[in-house]
């Protein structure tokens, strides 16, 4: 776990200066910083995002605002602590958020992601919105990440679209460890259930409760919301819930009012948007033994991208598949330019 020199990072970011400030969460501030470092004699600059608890945050002065409860802190703390705990346990996926070392524990450095998060993309943006393929790659990415985090031993327990942010090459990664709990080996430690209303299982009601299953709730409600553009929550309508505006909805086949833009529910996407649909509806299903574990879920969604590239001439599937490459490759050189962080191919 690489430890940075805390004065040189609160430097780096203007004393929390809120010109530095781009995003807050439920217990931390998130700035961007240009940090610079030797390599072989010769100095490299990287951007990256310096994640504080929001207390720290408050003051530019002070490491803390008076109106802050000490309890409150105390809370921002252990959840950043945690996050850190996680993050640097953990292999690098090219789905999940790379950590880039800490400072005393109070300060978190982490991979700068420059083009916002799923929630932006779906719900703010004014830009068009991404192609049906695009958005099925961004669910294939997730649940990737996901599957890699359980086999790992964490639950992350708040998977949600804020938490999912893109990098320069608009390729999805899952961010936002504050609340994950490590269950492999030994550690059996049941937290009180915890994460965000809308894509919080409501079978997990008891610490007890927790399982693997409650990230896949998480999930399909993600899934439903890549499918229809529509808000998880949203008081607007009626019903306000996705999940029990879909549904019904999905066990009548009627898909062509769920699928928002892109000509999902049409044409040569209807049969792959009624499969993703599907497995959408198992992920959120109140029968936690039936929802499928994140194997299944990622094997399902490769068979889906390959349904429509099948009625493809051959020239266009060659095509993509080597554009999908040239990519790959790029990431991984990416990953190499930070002294200190483990590559791992996937």
């Amino acid at each position: 776990m690489k430890e940075f020199d805390y004065d040189k990072l609160v430097t780096a970011i203007d004393r929390f200066s809120p010109s530095k400030l781009i995003g807050k969460g439920s217990h931390g501030y998130v700035y961007k910083a240009l940090l610079h470092h030797q390599d072989d004699d010769e100095t490299r600059r990287r951007v990256v995002a310096i994640k504080t608890p929001s207390s720290l945050s408050l003051s530019p002065s002070s490491p803390s605002s008076p109106s802050s409860s000490s309890s409150s802190k105390s809370e921002q703390t252990k959840k950043l602590e945690n996050e850190i705990n996680v993050m640097s346990s953990l292999p690098y996926h090219p789905h999940v958020l790379s950590f880039l070392g800490h400072a005393e524990k109070k300060l978190m450095i982490v991979e700068y992601m420059p083009n916002g998060s799923l929630h932006q993309l779906l719900h703010v943006s004014t830009d068009p919105l991404p192609t049906w393929l695009k958005r099925i790659e961004i669910a294939l990415q997730i649940a990737s990440a996901v599957h890699f985090l359980h086999e790992q031993g964490v639950i992350h327990r708040d998977i949600k679209s804020e938490n999912i942010l893109f990098d320069s090459n608009w390729e999805a990664k899952l961010a936002d460890f504050g609340l994950a709990v490590e269950f492999g080996g030994d550690k059996k430690i049941r937290p009180a259930p915890a994460g965000t209303i809308g894509y919080l299982d409501p079978c997990y009601t008891l610490p007890e409760n927790l399982s693997m299953k409650t990230d896949v709730y998480s999930y399909g409600v993600v899934l439903l919301e890549i499918v229809s553009c529509r808000k998880a929550i949203d008081v607007s309508r009626s019903p306000a819930s996705i999940v029990d505006w879909a549904v019904p909805l999905i066990k009548e086949g009627r898909i062509g009012e769920i699928c928002g833009g892109g000509g999902g529910g049409s044409g040569v996407f209807r049969g792959m948007s009624l499969r993703l649909l599907r497995m959408a509806a198992r992920c959120v299903s109140s029968d936690v033994e039936s929802r499928p574990c994140f194997g299944e879920i990622t094997a399902e969604i490769m068979a889906c991208l390959e349904e429509p590239l099948k009625s493809l001439p051959l020239w266009m599937s060659v095509l993509r598949r080597v554009v999908k490459l040239k990519r790959r490759k790029k990431r991984l050189r990416e990953t190499l330019t930070w002294p200190g962080q483990t590559c791992r191919v996937w």
